[in-house]
């Protein structure tokens, strides 16, 4: 499959034509093949980007990547091995292939390793728009660069310094094939711009930032919106305090939000489950989450910066229910993971696919507020404090203190815990509010209870 065919300007920001791809693909296979592999799979990737970063008017960065990588993977009998090169001359892949042979006569026998069943693979390729360059001159993005910047130092005096605003494009596309004759394809787009600035009042200084993400420009936020918010929150900012230690309703502001789904996904996903590592072992049929909330897998959303056909080892993607009422439906599964449970692919070699949160009823941001009444809004997590065997969470966070349903203040220096079980089963309300900039989408989740550990 070839979805470029109908993009005749594909090749102008790519180093190699897709027929070379291809090529590269067949003669992985081949050699392998020729060396002794009863079986191979292979990826090669091709892609491009410009980074321009502007700090107070003037350039700071301008970056230009030109990447490319070739991956092989071979089996003899149960023994894997695999290597990997950024050389695309005949005899570095000639070379890559034999080290990949070499490094699986010494691994030892894995009788759960292998290529994915053929009969999953994937037959059908939907046309899922992925592929919209951005011809954007370096002269532009500084210019739109410097633009977003000024939305932002515009907001107050208050905004007194700023750490730059960024504009940036990239263009990818890759071949995966392997020895049951599978080979297909396609090109991707990937842009952003983001924003971050200092606000300042007396002795006091509070950072924050915006940024915004999508594979075609045209659905990026405004650059004004973008600096304008990133003003409008680090002013927000100003005047935190500490507050005493309790026992409180919190508030996950969107686009923290999904980093609790994160960790669910990580819960529930192969490698953590066939080695007893997650707080969540054996949760199918149980229920996990409020019995009012839906999670779906949706990988063939256009335009989904998580979407595709097909997962990293051809094995075709299907829409799915993965939380239905609650209750856990489904794990995340690779062709390894699978046979170690004794189960199957679900097409998740790679990660998850546009996961989408919903309940049965989905708040504004400001009657999540009345709803919780007295607590904690988090806007800022800090460090790395979660168990996926356990499920014990603790993580510095900053964000405001909530009082009759209106925001009070800001606040700082406080950590905020729980056990991920409790937390996903006290989920008490879900935002309209989803802000897509990833593999997962939900809106702000209101949490029952969590301890707030403050002075």
């Amino acid at each position: 499959m070839n979805n470029s065919d109908h993009l005749p300007d594909v090749q102008q920001s790519f180093t190699y034509p897709y027929e070379t791809l291809q090529q590269i693909a067949n003669d992985v296979l081949a050699l392998a093949r020729k060396g002794g592999a009863d079986a191979c799979e292979m990826h090669v990737s091709d892609g491009s980007g410009q980074n321009v970063t502007v700090r107070q008017g003037e350039v700071e960065t301008i970056e230009y990547t030109r990447d490319k990588g070739l991956s092989v993977t071979v089996h003899i009998g149960h023994k894997r091995g695999n290597a990997s090169s950024s050389d695309f001359s005949p005899k570095a892949i000639r070379e890559t292939v034999s080290a990949a042979l070499s490094i699986a006569r010494y691994t030892a026998d894995d009788i759960y390793a292998g290529l994915a069943d053929k009969e999953l693979l994937a037959t059908s390729f939907p046309d899922l728009d992925l592929y919209h360059p951005w011809p954007l001159s370096v002269e532009e993005a500084i210019a739109l660069a410097r633009q977003c910047e000024a939305a932002a130092l515009a907001t107050d005096k208050r905004i007194t310094n700023s750490e730059g605003a960024s504009v940036s494009t990239g263009v990818s596309r890759f071949v995966y094939a392997n020895s049951h004759g599978f080979s297909a394809g396609y090109p991707l787009s990937r842009h952003s711009i983001s924003c971050a600035v200092i606000a300042g009042e007396q002795d006091k200084m509070q950072r924050d930032y915006w940024y915004s993400v999508a594979r075609a420009a045209s659905d990026l936020d405004t650059i004004e919106e973008i600096g304008k918010k990133a003003g409008q929150r680090a002013l927000a900012r100003l005047g935190a305090r500490k507050i005493a230690t309790c026992e409180v309703p919190v508030l996950f502001e969107s686009p923290l939000s999904s980093s609790l789904l994160g960790y669910f996904t990580q819960a529930i996903s192969g490698g953590s489950l066939y080695r007893k590592s997650s707080f969540l072992l054996d949760s199918i049929g149980k229920q996990v989450f409020p019995s009012t909330l839906q999670i779906s897998e949706l990988p063939h959303l256009p335009k989904g910066l998580a979407s595709c056909a097909f997962d990293d080892e051809g094995v075709a993607t299907h829409p799915r229910k993965i939380v239905e009422n609650g209750i856990v439906q489904g794990y995340f599964l690779s062709s390894y993971t699978a046979r170690k449970l004794g189960m199957r692919s679900t097409g998740n070699a790679g990660g998850s696919h546009n996961l989408i949160l919903e309940n049965d009823v989905s708040l504004p941001f400001a009657a999540l507020l009345k709803k919780m009444d007295t607590g904690l809004l988090v806007t800022e997590l800090l460090g790395h404090g979660v168990n996926i065997v356990t499920g014990d969470y603790s993580q510095g966070a900053a964000g405001f203190w909530v009082e009759n349903g209106e925001i009070s203040h800001p606040v700082e220096e406080i950590t905020i815990a729980g056990n991920l079980k409790e937390m996903l089963s006290g989920i008490v309300a879900v935002g309209d509010d989803i802000i897509v900039r990833g593999s997962r989408r939900c809106g702000s989740l209101l949490l029952e209870r969590m301890t707030v550990a403050g002075h």
